[in-house]
């Protein structure tokens, strides 16, 4: 009989799939333990607006087909690059 192994996938959707009809305990042989980083979060930065400045960023954002995080990213990207 052919024994199962872990999926080597970076695949979110993949691996939800496989762990939905597998138990972690039929793999302990296979696992390891790593040091590293797996998956890097980025850091938040909350900003207090009023609501006139956040309806305008709202409608910048639009009209350029962007999300307004999206959008206030880029502006504190372009900012941090002339700095």
């Amino acid at each position: 009989m052919t024994r199962e192994t872990i999926p080597q996938t970076d695949s979110i959707q993949e691996l939800a799939e496989f762990w939905e009809t597998h138990d972690l305990t039929d793999f302990e042989d296979q696992l390891e333990e790593v040091e590293e980083t797996v998956f890097d979060r980025s850091s938040f930065i909350q900003i207090q607006l009023q609501p006139q400045e956040i309806e305008a960023i709202e409608k910048i954002a639009r009209s350029r087909n962007l999300s307004s995080t999206d959008l206030i990213r880029e502006w504190v990207l372009e900012k941090v690059r002339t700095a």
